[in-house]
């Protein structure tokens, strides 16, 4: 996704965007990201989540797994357990797109 110049976004951007969103669009999967971003080591597996979630094991992965294919996470398989981080940059890009261009531009020149 590249960000918005002031011009409509492009069809095929809004759909990227669409699907990104909608991955968003779960108050579950909003905490999980908060849990990873926050976590000591800014990652962490599906059983450092399940508790503070209060959600099954099986559920949470399936948040995880949207979350991973809407490219907002990253996942590393470390012998039978796989631990998740943010992507930063995809975490950006959805922000730019949603920061008007006159915003952003006061952003970047502080």
């Amino acid at each position: 996704m590249s960000p918005l110049a002031g011009e409509p976004i492009k069809r095929a951007d809004a759909e990227r965007l669409a699907g990104v969103l909608k991955a968003f669009a779960d108050p579950a999967r909003l905490r999980l990201l908060s849990l990873i971003q926050s976590a000591p080591e800014g990652e962490a597996s599906v059983s450092d989540l399940t508790a503070p979630l209060g959600l099954s094991q099986p559920t949470v992965s399936h948040h995880l797994r949207i979350l991973t294919e809407a490219g907002l996470l990253e996942r590393e398989k470390r012998g039978v357990w796989a631990y998740y981080r943010l992507v930063p940059s995809a975490i950006a890009a959805v922000a730019d797109l949603l920061t008007p261009p006159r915003k952003r531009a006061t952003k970047k020149a502080r």
